[in-house]
């Protein structure tokens, strides 16, 4: 596998970029090679949709494992206690709209709206893992479909 592909597939694990920085990379070095983009795109959306369970499965383990520590289960108490307060007053909007928020968040094709963000934010908010994965991954489909298009016309 060629280097600019690795590069490729890189960007799209890391947070912040993603497959919005990934996607481009393998669609210019597709293009330059005449091959075709669908085995990159879809090795893409499946490695970035793959991210939110191992975000889950970090902010599950990371922190339970640092609750135990008394500095930290101190701060962070008083952060998501406030923060629960103001997710209490919208709750009602939020389970009724909350996920497809989510998934539009998701969409949008810029750096901080990924699958990183939207699993924490899930998290954070303590949403319902299965429809969070679903709402996340469906939003990740769409970004992937507007980063390639966007990508083909600036590079085909």
């Amino acid at each position: 596998m060629d280097l600019q592909i690795l590069i490729g597939l890189l960007l799209t694990v890391l947070p912040v970029f993603e497959l919005r920085a990934g996607l481009p990379v393998i669609v210019e070095y597709v293009i330059k090679n005449n091959i075709s983009v669908w085995p990159y795109f879809f090795l893409v959306l499946v490695l970035n949709i793959a991210v939110i369970f191992f975000i889950f499965i970090f902010f599950d383990f990371v922190h339970g494992a640092l609750m135990e520590w008394q500095w930290y289960k101190k701060v962070v108490d008083r952060v998501l206690r406030r923060l629960q307060k103001k997710v209490l007053r919208v709750r009602v909007k939020m389970d009724k709209w909350g996920y497809f928020a989510l998934m539009f968040f998701v969409a949008v094709p810029l750096p901080g709206t990924g699958a990183w963000t939207g699993a924490m934010v899930a998290w954070v908010l303590g949403l319902d893992r299965v429809k969070s994965f679903f709402a996340i991954a469906t939003g990740i489909v769409i970004a992937g479909f507007v980063i390639l298009l966007l990508s083909l016309g600036l590079f085909g």
